[in-house]
């Protein structure tokens, strides 16, 4: 009795101190301050640990090296210490006992402490969790695909059950956290209609979370980015969170969002503002090359000139230091930067030369693109970067690579390529798209243009064979599309002259085939395509326009730059013209401001050559609110785009002071369009042809003036003055010139200043017009000559067009009728 009273009471603390020990064992990893400390309580406790405390210990063990620094971090000696070990074994003794939560922890921290992906362990781990996957809840499955894609399993059939599991159940999830990390991670394979129900999704989320959910915003803008979708709505709510975090963004994450920024097209004038602040106030944070090449890619295109010259100077230091990667980045930054700089140019340069063996073929492309636009000459590196160049092209057999190693073959100094490269790019044409076509089409047209001058006429001939298949390569895929959005995805990247010249009456033939299929999703792209190829098509213009009209709902204002930007290039008005503007005006009144300036300009300008003026816009546009914003932006723009940006500014205001003195918009450009416009007055030697017909024509040199400068900074080809019988007013007689304009322009006597004319005189205007004033398929006039035109009709002109196809025909080949030409032109129209 005695024996079982002893023993019964040992049996129920047994019994009860499982769970006790447990409980105290964890409490006991918990206060642990070192990796050593957690592997005597596993060898010590190694005979009862269970599968919950073997997950714990697991979970600590990361812990504690997620708070030490990258130099004490000592992840090798942790998982080769003999304890590491005893956990290993326990794992695979219990993990079909392991609750999902653990299970998955304990392969993520095998995972983060290098273990391989074919041990035991692992395999087994990843197999159990593919037989639980259906019962995993939004979190589980989020970690797990986070595992696979650091596995380079992002394509595997296991993440497209996740995706699958995902799609079912997208409804009832709430975790925008959780399903942010699996858009990134599923984004390989999903469809395009899942991918809109993860937007959809993710818009309908996006007000449940907090302001403060960094994470969550870069990771939306990072699935936007890695499956080509330009969403404008939820790139500016993620935005938004980006710009009430600023002050706690690291270097690291404001380089994620601008490169992200840059690859989806999207600029946001405030991030870029504030961003450059921030990380101007790092530059004297950071003297390792790890870190300040990052501030350098991201600050530099950026900065203002002293900052320019700061961060080279800095970066000129640890050139030497640098890897292959980190040059690469620095060359491309430079590019962007338009760096002068020859000293650091030097250096990278030297140092990519070092490691030119290392880098890919697109790799190799870039260096070349930017080697070449910084002037770079050296004919060491380009004798190496041709052999590395033809030494993958030998290789190489996948379509698109040929045709990245064609393109930066293309560039280097004296083009050329040999039989054999030509011969590899015959092979592979029945793979490639138009894309890579484009590429293989422009590279040859300049190894034509090279040989041609320095080589043999039987290699001229062999590449001019070799153009003709690719056109007929071209031909075939164009014929044989039947999806519009499949032929986009090829139209969208193609660059350079050849699709747009010898492709382009078949392409639009293939896009009015398919103008069914035109939709508030493609419409943008579509219309944007259009307005590079200056091919009036009627049925696609007047396509685009019903679209838009019966669906703007759908459509973002953010893209209605975009569609409107062929009528405008085209000069084109649809049949329902004032619906169609009306319509898309309205939809985007809204969106004023929250539109970027420069977008603003280019939307404001394009409408003007159109005559289309909404007072909302201008009011918008010019105010001096508005104006100062865009100065700023402009500081950050490259040098290039800031011009064309002033320069549309300019013509928007001198459209709205001539068309519109209503709006009492005053004329600001003055000391801009003088600096401008210092060359006025040279002639090249077509015009100097023309200038001497007109002279004899009208009876001397006194009767014309050529490139005449008129109020608002228009300038006349060739201008002269008839009286009221028609008959040549000398300029030096009369001294009529041009007086200074008015510092304001708006009222509504746009009479030519300081020049009175005898009364019934003729001001005449002579317009050449080049093969650039019209459409490549009609003779039809394009919107910003159009728009010439009308202001210098508005100035007092009688404006008369020479067209190119009239100057240049047959009928006047010869001096005499070109004479009659103008003649008739000048005397019979002016009587008109």
């Amino acid at each position: 009795m005695f024996r079982l009273k002893a023993i019964c009471p040992f049996s129920w603390r047994s019994f009860q101190f499982r769970p006790f020990s447990c409980e105290s064992l964890i409490i006991q990893m918990s206060k642990c301050t070192d990796e050593e400390q957690i592997f005597h309580l596993i060898e010590r406790n190694k005979a009862t640990l269970t599968e919950k405390q073997v997950g714990y210990a697991f979970n600590i063990l990361w812990k504690l090296q997620k708070q030490k620094t990258n130099l004490l971090k000592n992840v090798e000696y942790v998982r080769d210490h003999p304890q590491f070990l005893t956990l290993h074994n326990l794992t695979m003794n219990r993990f079909k006992l392991m609750n999902d939560d653990t299970l998955v922890n304990v392969l993520y921290v095998t995972q983060q402490f290098a273990v391989e992906a074919h041990d035991p362990l692992v395999e087994a781990l990843v197999t159990e969790a593919w037989r639980r996957l259906e019962r995993f809840d939004i979190n589980m499955l989020s970690k797990f695909s986070s595992y696979l894609v650091d596995q380079h399993l992002h394509l595997s059939p296991l993440m497209g059950k996740i995706a699958n599991i995902v799609q079912k159940n997208l409804e009832t999830i709430q975790d925008l956290r959780s399903l942010s990390i699996l858009m990134v991670n599923m984004s390989s394979l999903i469809s395009q209609h899942f991918q809109e129900q993860l937007v959809n999704k993710t818009e309908l989320l996006f007000d449940t979370i907090d302001s403060s959910e960094v994470d969550i915003a870069r990771r939306i803008v990072q699935f936007l980015q890695n499956v080509k979708y330009n969403h404008p709505q939820l790139l500016e709510s993620c935005n938004k969170v980006f710009l009430s975090n600023m002050n706690h963004l690291d270097l690291d994450s404001i380089s994620t969002i601008l490169s992200l920024y840059q690859s989806l097209q999207f600029h946001s004038f405030e991030f870029i503002t504030m961003a450059k602040k921030r990380l101007t106030e790092m530059i004297p944070l950071f003297d390792h090359p790890d870190s300040f090449v990052k501030l350098f890619v991201a600050l530099g295109p950026m900065a203002s000139p002293e900052e320019k010259k700061q961060l080279q100077s800095t970066m000129l230091l640890m050139s030497e230091e640098l890897t292959s990667q980190q040059a690469l980045a620095v060359l491309e930054a430079m590019k962007e930067m338009e760096s002068r700089n020859s000293h650091l140019i030097k250096k990278i340069a030297s140092v990519l030369h070092k490691h030119l063996d290392g880098y890919k073929p697109k790799e190799l492309l870039k260096i070349t693109q930017a080697l070449i636009f910084l002037h770079f000459q050296s004919k060491a590196v380009f004798v190496k970067l041709r052999e590395l160049l033809l030494s993958y092209l030998k290789i190489s057999f996948i379509p698109h690579e040929i045709s990245i190693l064609v393109c930066a073959l293309s560039l280097l100094p004296s083009p050329h390529l040999d039989e054999v490269g030509m011969l590899r790019i015959e092979e592979v044409l029945p793979q490639c798209h138009l894309n890579d076509l484009n590429y293989f089409a422009t590279s040859i047209l300049k190894w034509i243009q090279h040989d041609h001058m320095y080589s043999s006429s039987i290699t001229t001939m062999k590449q001019l064979k070799l153009l003709k298949k690719l056109n007929d390569c071209g031909h075939q895929i164009l014929q044989q599309s039947n999806s519009l959005n499949l032929l986009w995805e090829d139209l969208r990247f193609s660059k350079g002259d050849w699709l747009l010249d010898s492709l382009l009456k078949e392409t639009i033939a293939t896009l009015q085939r398919l103008m069914e299929e035109i939709n508030y999703k493609n419409v943008a792209g579509i219309a944007s395509f259009i307005s590079r190829t200056n091919y009036l098509s009627t049925l696609l213009l007047d396509r685009i326009a019903s679209v838009v009209v019966q669906q703007i709902e759908k459509i973002q204002p953010f893209a209605i730059f975009a569609i409107i930007l062929p009528f405008s290039v085209l000069n084109y008005d649809p049949p329902q013209r004032d619906e169609f503007f009306g319509t898309c005006m309205q939809h985007l009144n809204s969106q004023l401001g929250m539109l970027d300036p420069l977008a603003l300009v280019f939307l404001g300008f394009s409408l003007a050559t159109l005559e289309y003026f909404p007072e909302d816009l201008l009011k918008a546009i010019f105010n001096i609110k508005f104006l100062a914003r865009l100065d700023s932006q402009l500081e950050i723009l490259s040098s290039s785009l800031r011009k064309k940006v002033q320069f549309r500014l300019m013509e928007l205001n001198r459209a709205v002071c001539l068309e519109c003195p209503e709006f009492q918009i005053p004329w600001f450009h003055d000391r801009f369009c003088q600096r401008y416009n210092k060359d006025i007055g040279s002639m090249d030697g077509a015009q100097q042809q023309i200038y001497k017909m007109i002279a004899e024509v009208l009876g001397g040199v006194n009767y014309v003036k050529a490139s005449v400068l008129t109020p608002y900074y228009h300038t006349v080809d060739f201008e002269c003055i008839l009286d009221k019988r028609k008959k040549p007013l000398s300029y030096g007689k009369h001294n009529i010139t041009l007086g200074k304009l008015p510092e304001i322009h708006w009222e509504s006597n746009t009479q030519i200043v300081g020049s009175r004319l005898p009364p019934g005189a003729e001001r005449i205007a002579l317009e050449f017009l080049d093969s650039k004033a019209f459409c490549k398929n009609l003779p039809h006039i394009k919107g910003q000559s159009a728009m010439k035109i009308r202001h210098l009709e508005i100035l007092g002109y009688h404006v008369i067009q020479i067209p190119h196809f009239e100057w240049n025909s047959m009928a006047l080949s010869t001096k005499d009728a070109r004479m009659d030409y103008l003649r008739e032109c000048i005397f019979r129209e002016g009587k008109s």
